[in-house]
């Protein structure tokens, strides 16, 4: 994906290392902690990974704190390295490596997008911070924990990477690829579009009113619409994709499917404990996205299948 030309934006920071490691559950796709799971923890057993949070002891992750909105100017030249490099930052200045360059100008381009989407409803966009960090930092929604992957937190607006995620991808999910990590952004930028839009205040208002199943249901249907809107910043941005850039976000959606990863994890499958969506919908409404470049094509609340 051809990105070069754009300046990276501005609305990042850096929070440097702190402690963490080991396993990792990887890319949900979430708001809050790997879907748009709020602030509350009872919605934590609604999450995709609520058992391996539980096993693995990070519940705090989900608790809600206040949080501030913070940025940082980025440094002019980045390390040298591909992508997906893991490579630590020189200092807590952000954009100073190859891979988070690369994410500022996702990020950039997001702005672009979704601004001149909001422009075009009569109504002024507000960017999320993007926040990098390595190993273990905090957010607005409690601990940032890269062992979980990236995610949303709409306590302050903040996604939260630690890019050797990118790495990650690519060697154990076989997903890599510059457009299947900018999907990933793109995705949590969905999540901050539905905090924006007050879709994601409304679903959360009815997980609190609905069984568990029902909150799972609503769950895949905010992180399949977060794919969609992913896909209509793609569509808007067709001139910088690549030959085999889609191929690459398509099976970065199939990867993080919920069949897909309880197979992975169990060997079978439970469609009922399902909070984010199948390959097969992941991919689907991604494509919708990048067919319709409409957001109004992807309303997943008023759409009778999935």
């Amino acid at each position: 994906m051809r990105l070069d030309d754009l300046d990276p934006s501005r609305n990042t920071r850096d929070l440097g290392r702190g402690s963490g490691g080991g396993f990792r559950s990887g890319f949900r796709g979430g708001g809050g902690g790997l879907g748009m799971l709020f602030q509350f923890l009872p919605l934590l057993l609604r999450s995709k990974f609520g058992w391996v949070i539980i096993v693995i002891g990070v519940a705090a992750y989900f608790l809600f704190s206040g949080g501030l909105q913070c940025s940082s100017a980025p440094v002019d030249q980045a390390s040298s390295g591909t992508v997906g490099e893991t490579a630590a930052s020189s200092g807590n200045e952000a954009c100073d490596t190859e891979a988070e360059l690369f994410a500022c100008r996702v990020l950039t381009s997001t702005e672009q997008t979704w601004g001149q989407i909001f422009r075009q409803q009569g109504r002024q966009y507000a960017a999320p911070t993007l926040n990098f960090y390595e190993g273990r930092n905090s957010s607005g929604c409690g601990a940032a924990d890269a062992r979980m992957g990236p995610f949303y937190c709409p306590a302050d607006s903040g996604i939260y990477l630690d890019t050797s995620f990118f790495r990650e991808m690519e060697t154990q999910m076989q997903a890599g690829g510059d457009f299947a990590y900018a999907y990933v952004i793109a995705h949590e930028v969905g999540h901050h579009i539905q905090y924006l839009t007050g879709t994601a205040n409304d679903v959360r208002r009815r997980q609190e009113r609905a069984s568990q199943t029902e909150g799972n249901q609503l769950q895949v249907r905010m992180e399949l619409q977060a794919d969609c809107y992913a896909g209509v910043w793609a569509a808007r941005n067709r001139d910088r994709i690549e030959p085999g850039d889609i191929e690459e976000g398509m099976r970065a959606a199939n990867a993080i499917g919920d069949d897909t990863l309880q197979r992975q994890a169990q060997g079978y499958v439970v469609e009922d404990s399902f909070t984010h969506g199948s390959s097969e919908q992941r991919m689907r409404w991604l494509r919708r996205g990048l067919e319709s470049g409409d957001p109004a094509a992807c309303d997943t609340f008023a759409a009778r299948s999935l």
